[in-house]
């Protein structure tokens, strides 16, 4: 289906692609994985469109493939005044009226012959997709999505989410020979996430899918593409079994740098000593000791281990709070009291919840029943029934374009907005979450998803506060990312207030969730919200060995971290056979 041979290329920023090569063949499913700002977005648009492209190497698209794209942001279709089936079943209602229309003037007309080639021309495109049972295949993706509730509403009746969805399905039946969607998962509750994974998995075409999610990309792939550091691997196989390759590589990666390390350590001792007999005897074969040992170690720190897929530079990020939280567990940094929120219905009734200076709660529900817009509502903090502690240093982080990052302002320039004194130190505050220098000078504009919200986080980073409001953090963030993350929700002192559909950053770091349900909001504690996620998501299993296998990871990572390698490859078999009850 596509075949890249030593692709190379460059915007005037950066190099994206160094001589990268890969296939994708009929029939796989291939999620394309790597940090954010990679050029994974541009790698699709090259695909679609290579002639607007200057690039080194081959790009080879099958001659007549038909691709069917669903693009990362897409609201233009929102307020149409179609329903939800109509908007779906438009192309076959186009073609169905064409065909009574020239039907219509075969009637009348005496010259049937073009009349009678256009009608097979357009028959047997509808015949293509299925035009003659259209109704029943809208019905079946419906339900296979748990859409069918939706099937009469009006598009501007649905949630964003639930477009989405909509979207996925419309270009899906229009039977592309190639399907490719960018991050399609972004801002999807995890019902209508399960309703994804159902439409990637029962879809018989082939697919190349950006995604960072991890339960899509634990359920849905048969082949995965990884771009890193201008580089591709690629790897027949699901994911899981491609990240416990990268482990094993892992292992064997540190075990031979440390070798290394250790011989470039000890040579760096041999040259000293011979540098320093040198300075005390005027003798030229100490000196060509000292030639020779310099050469060695050249050799040595030349061969280091490049290992573009294993070490990979992630995000150093750290949340500053103010170590009063840390005595202070039960004063309540926030309470919200009788809030009603309305626009022409009633969005929310009598919310009514406490936030300690502590606690790190979830606000959890359906798209559209208002999570963001309550979370708004809270950061504003201008109404008489939100009420945050005295004193209380907040900062939050917004989902919305534009909200808390100008579009229009360089890095530097929003840095500067922020708080910070000098061009040295927002080179080093960026510098630890990942960004090289050159980045300062750009529009915010030209960043991809993932990058705007790292920026959004780094910024956090100048002043200690008490408590973070965070509008879905992990969104567009690659996984290495959203796992530096939860490390550093895990390690702030201080109160969390997140609105966010990532199943996994919620178990991993909250100490309970606020559910939104009809129109009310009730505390549920962690326990039974994975009780309630893996009951209606997973086999009865799962959630065991989800948990054995992250001890098993944590246990290498621990022999890693104190150099214990054979104790590393040990585990990594017991991790391997975890793996397979999967």
């Amino acid at each position: 289906m596509i075949q890249v041979y030593d692709l190379s290329y460059s915007t005037p920023e950066k190099d994206l692609y160094n001589k990268i090569s890969f296939t994708l063949k009929k029939g796989q499913h291939c999620a394309l994985i790597g940090a954010s700002g990679t050029g994974k977005s541009t790698l699709i648009d090259m695909i679609i469109d290579s002639e607007k492209y200057l690039f080194d190497g081959s790009l080879i698209v099958e001659p007549d493939c038909k691709i069917g794209y669903v693009r990362q942001f897409y609201e233009s279709d929102k307020n149409s005044s179609l329903t939800v089936f109509e908007y779906i079943a438009k192309d076959f209602i186009n073609l169905e009226s064409e065909l009574l229309r020239i039907s219509d003037e075969m009637v009348t007309s005496s010259d049937l012959e073009p009349l009678l080639e256009k009608y097979q021309e357009i028959s047997d495109a509808f015949e293509a997709i299925g035009g003659d049972n259209y109704e029943n295949i809208i019905n079946k993706k419906l339900n296979l999505s748990s859409l069918m509730n939706c099937k009469d509403l009006n598009i501007s009746q649905i949630s964003g989410g639930e477009f989405k969805l909509i979207q996925i399905i419309k270009t899906m039946l229009s039977l592309p020979d190639l399907m490719i969607m960018d991050e399609p998962d972004v801002f999807l509750d995890f019902d209508n996430l399960n309703s994804l994974k159902k439409l990637i998995n029962s879809y018989k075409g082939t697919m190349l899918i950006v995604t960072h999610n991890r339960y899509l990309l634990n359920h849905c792939f048969d082949k995965i593409i990884h771009l890193e550091n201008t580089e591709i691997q690629e790897f027949d196989g699901r994911y899981i079994d491609y990240k416990f390759s990268l482990l094993q590589s892992k292992i064997e990666t540190l075990e031979l740098a440390n070798a290394d390390t250790e011989e470039i350590q000890r040579n760096e001792l041999l040259i000293d000593k011979f540098r320093a007999a040198a300075g005390e005897n005027a003798n030229a074969s100490i000196g060509q000791h000292v030639n020779s040992r310099v050469k060695i170690q050249e050799r040595l720190l030349a061969r280091r281990i490049k290992a573009p897929f294993v070490d990979i530079n992630q995000p150093n990020i750290v949340f500053p709070s103010n170590e009063i939280n840390i005595e202070n567990k039960e004063k309540i940094a926030l309470e919200v009291s009788d809030l009603n929120i309305s626009f022409d219905d009633a969005l929310l009734e009598n919310i009514n919840f406490e936030i300690k200076s502590n606690d790190k709660a979830a606000i959890i529900g359906p798209n559209g029943t208002g999570k963001t817009t309550l979370l708004q509502y809270i950061a504003k903090n201008d109404h008489p029934s939100i009420k945050f502690d005295e004193g209380i240093n907040v900062a939050y982080l917004s989902q919305i374009k534009g909200e808390t990052l100008d579009e229009s302002s360089t890095v530097n320039e929003e840095f500067f907005n922020a708080g910070f004194k000098t061009y040295d130190e927002i080179i080093s505050c960026i510098r630890k979450y990942g960004f090289d220098g050159e980045i300062a000078t750009k529009k915010i504009g030209s960043l991809s998803g993932g990058e705007k919200n790292i920026l959004q986080i780094a910024k956090f980073s100048k002043e200690k506060t008490d408590m973070l409001i965070l509008d879905e953090p992990t969104s567009h963030l690659d996984t290495y990312s959203q796992i530096a993350l939860e490390k550093a929700i895990e390690g702030y002192k201080g109160a969390i207030l997140m609105v966010s559909h990532d199943f996994y950053t919620i178990s991993n770091c909250m100490d309970y969730v606020l559910l939104i349900e009809d129109k009310n909001i009730r505390k549920v504690n962690m326990k039974k919200f994975r009780q309630m996620i893996y009951k209606n998501h997973f086999d009865k299993d799962y959630l065991e060995i989800e948990k054995k296998k992250k001890e098993a990871e944590i246990e290498i990572d621990m022999a890693l971290n104190d150099n214990d390698f054979e104790l590393a490859k040990s585990l990594s078999i017991k991790l391997e056979s975890i793996l397979k009850s999967f």
